[in-house]
């Protein structure tokens, strides 16, 4: 997944490591953009029309990303890797200069809702379009939740598990306190800590500093095909589980603070968007959790 993983157990039972490092092994073989030879890479190296097969987790997490892309009006969409990739953020590697408008358009012909289709009960999927699939921005939260399920199912109780800023918290510590995280304020923001007790939820967060090149930021719209260009420096999710946090993190990153607020809001969710020059936003959810 191109980052590390951490996890804090307390009394962790023997083979934990090996239990957690295989949970992801397995996760990465179905789902990675990276690895060539992971399912979700034969899928897009196929000609489109065709049915695949693919793992229950595969289909959970697509089915996520295909409800939440609908939710935010294609502000997320995992059919966007061809623009990805031409942005110089996937698997080519990245670009110094500033893609085309032909190429951009080109490479906006697949994507979209409906480039995907998704069949959950054969357990299959098929593109619709020559879109190539790209789960970065949501197969990283399913993961923490992923493994935070094999703890559970080994007994453990109280536990932080991290992968790449994204986690999931339960239990206590052995001190009888909850697990605190601080939320990262942006480079160049002064904030005043956002401090969350991860009790049985999950927090993911999505910066336009986090990853940029000569091309923009990492955060690309797919339905202009472009870098977002407004002022939102970060959105956080605090939800019951990681895998929406993390979609739903991507998708209101992309979307111009006032919708992404409003959509959170409509969605129920518990958001902090800090805005360039206007601080910090919170949703109401936020706000109760808060009081």
């Amino acid at each position: 997944m191109g980052t590390r993983w951490s996890a804090q157990i307390v009394a962790p039972p023997p083979g934990v490591q090996a239990a957690i490092a295989g949970v992801l092994a397995h996760i990465i073989a179905q789902m990675s953009h990276w690895e060539r030879c992971s399912q979700l890479s034969q899928i897009n190296a196929a000609a489109p029309g065709g049915w695949h097969g693919i793992a229950p987790e595969f289909v959970h997490v697509l089915g996520v990303a295909l409800d939440i892309a609908a939710r935010s009006g294609g502000a997320f969409d995992p059919a966007m890797g061809a623009l990805v990739n031409l942005w110089g953020f996937g698997p080519p590697g990245p670009r110094g200069d500033v893609p085309e408008d032909g190429e951009i358009d080109a490479a906006r012909v697949a994507v979209g809702l409906g480039a995907i289709e998704l069949d959950a009960p054969l357990l299959r999927l098929r593109r619709v379009r020559p879109a190539r699939l790209d789960l970065s921005g949501i197969a990283k939260g399913y993961a923490v939740d992923a493994v935070a399920a094999r703890l559970r199912g080994m007994g453990c109780a109280d536990f932080l598990v991290e992968i790449g800023g994204e986690l999931v918290g339960a239990g206590i510590q052995p001190d009888g306190q909850p697990w605190w995280v601080d939320v990262e304020a942006p480079p160049g923001v002064t904030l005043a800590p956002l401090r969350v007790a991860l009790h049985g939820l999950a927090v993911a967060t999505s910066g336009d500093y986090r990853r940029n090149s000569a091309a923009g930021s990492h955060s690309i719209d797919p339905r202009t095909g472009r870098p977002i260009a407004h002022g939102t420096a970060s959105v956080t999710v605090i939800h019951a589980d990681c895998c929406h946090a993390d979609a739903w993190a991507s998708a209101l990153t992309v979307l111009e603070p006032d919708a992404a607020m409003a959509l959170a809001e409509r969605e129920g969710l518990a958001v902090q968007l800090v805005v360039r020059g206007e601080g910090e936003w919170l949703s109401d959810a936020l706000r109760a959790m808060l009081d």
